[in-house]
């Protein structure tokens, strides 16, 4: 190939990048990442049987075509109405134009004081439905949900709130948060989730090993 057909027109667009990360880490505490992942994790076990609602952690979302500038990466974000599947980045009018309609952020040590309002008002813009923010040092859970004016307003009582869209159940137990499936199922950690799996095993050897004493062999 010529050095003339790899020479980019005069006056010809260049192809947009739009970046799958920014070089900053995921998260910047233990804690933060943790809840990160419950939260990611729970939201994707209670929607794992709507092919049609996508949950995702971490990962930049695009509204605009074209513009690569502004972006936001909020911690935990569910869309309905789009396929599961991996994405490099949440390019929205590759998604039929939906947006996420719920985000979660858990905050950190390195937040600056006036970036809660600018995360707001981002939503607020591009038309997310639900935006919940907690933090885990002070146990300080908010919650703001979109009104018929289009505005995101604060939740008056976030204790005993159930999400519109998610079913989920906010309660705090001391500074902790703790999330609720409509199933009554709390969302738990892996760990937790290991460690439940393993003492359900363990009885299930013991039952078992009872059965055989008793001349019944388990199936």
């Amino acid at each position: 190939m010529s050095a003339q057909t790899l020479t980019p027109k005069i006056g010809a667009k260049l192809p947009v990048e739009y970046p799958s990360t920014d070089g900053e880490p995921m998260a910047q505490n233990t804690k933060q990442y943790r809840w990160i992942v419950t939260i990611q994790g729970g939201l994707a076990a209670l929607f794992h049987d709507r092919p049609d609602v996508f949950v995702a952690g971490d990962l930049f979302w695009y509204p605009i075509e074209g513009d690569n500038k502004t972006r936001t990466a909020p911690d935990v974000m569910v869309v309905f109405g789009r396929p599961k599947g991996d994405r490099d980045s949440y390019k929205q009018w590759e998604e039929d134009n939906i947006p996420p309609q719920v985000v979660f952020e858990i905050v950190s040590p390195g937040n600056k004081p006036g970036e809660w309002m600018e995360k707001t008002l981002f939503y607020e813009r591009f038309g997310v439905q639900e935006f919940y923010v907690y933090d885990p040092d002070t146990g300080d859970l908010r919650g703001y949900i979109r009104d018929e004016s289009g505005h995101l307003r604060p939740v008056d009582a976030m204790q005993g709130w159930v999400s519109p869209l998610l079913g989920v159940r906010f309660d705090m137990e001391g500074n902790e948060l703790v999330l609720t499936a409509p199933n009554g199922e709390r969302f738990r950690s892996y760990e937790e989730l290991a460690q439940a799996l393993m003492q359900e095993r363990q009885r299930a050897e013991r039952l078992a090993q009872k059965l055989r004493e008793m001349g019944v062999e388990p199936e």
